[in-house]
């Protein structure tokens, strides 16, 4: 697959799409905080990211950690998309005897590299996995995806603090910025800002870029690439529920699936552009 020929905008909403139908079929499902991940995802899976469908366990590959495992559907639309496994898999989401579970399992699903869904540990067994390239001397890079609620977990800061230490300059964490969380807004719930100035005070690299933007996320990664001695922090603004207009910076919809009604609306919306 040729990534200069690569039209990622399009790939991002045949994902999207996807999305939509495998949440109806299930029936339940996090659509907010699956949707404002797209872009980043498809961003590493076809472009940043060196990754192998037909190998998906090669030791050589990159590995990435949905450390917000609650957004297991965008992971799960990019990797079918990619070309993992059948897109017809998508729509078992969540239903008995489906290896596409609620959160990710990495024994029961080709690409998923890390059992995720306790808030900040995925960031952990990210940093782990960083440090074990390190003293393997493997050049495999890890990306670990993070909610910016989730920043609120003291173990997310732990592993922050441990991968500067360590120096782990092939670790990158995303944090999807999206402002929203279960309960409301992250800045009421438990204000995590200045999210920057936190993880260069713990020794990060820190970009900041709009999360759906495909060159800014480019650009992010490269510089997270160009760093030597540190990890880096790439702070991606977002929207939750990006694509769909009646879901967009809409905090009912961060654990809620569209019925049947709204499945078609969306649809609607994503077809025509």
């Amino acid at each position: 697959m040729s990534k200069d020929k690569l039209d990622l905008a399009d790939i991002a909403l045949q994902v999207r799409i996807g999305l939509i139908k495998m949440l109806n079929a299930a029936g339940s499902g996090h659509s907010g905080g699956s949707l404002s991940a797209v872009d980043i995802l498809v961003s590493l899976y076809f472009q940043e990211m060196r990754v192998d469908p037909l190998q998906p366990d090669m030791p050589e590959r990159d590995r990435f950690v949905l450390s917000k495992g609650h957004a297991a559907p965008a992971l799960y639309a990019v990797l079918a998309e990619r070309g993992y496994w059948a897109k017809e898999n998508l729509l078992t989401l969540r239903k008995i005897g489906s290896p596409l579970q609620g959160h990710p399992d990495r024994l029961k699903l080709a690409g998923v590299d890390a059992s995720t869904g306790s808030l900040g540990q995925g960031f952990s067994w990210a940093a782990g996995m960083a440090l074990a390239g390190k003293i393997d001397q493997a050049g495999y890079r890890v990306y670990a995806l993070l909610g910016d609620g989730e920043l609120e977990e003291g173990i997310v800061w732990e592993a922050a603090m441990a991968a500067a230490h360590y120096r782990l300059d092939n670790l990158v964490a995303i944090i999807d910025n999206n402002g929203l969380q279960i309960d409301g807004r992250v800045e009421d719930v438990m204000g995590v800002e200045p999210i920057a100035a936190k993880f260069e005070a713990f020794g990060w690299t820190v970009a900041t870029v709009n999360g759906h933007d495909y060159n800014e996320l480019s650009a992010g990664f490269a510089k997270a690439r160009s760093v030597k001695g540190k990890p880096t922090a790439i702070i991606a603004d977002t929207i939750k529920g990006k694509g769909c207009s009646f879901m967009e910076n809409r905090v009912e919809w961060h654990g809620a699936a569209p019925n049947q009604e709204e499945t078609e609306r969306a649809l609607r919306e994503m077809e025509l552009g």
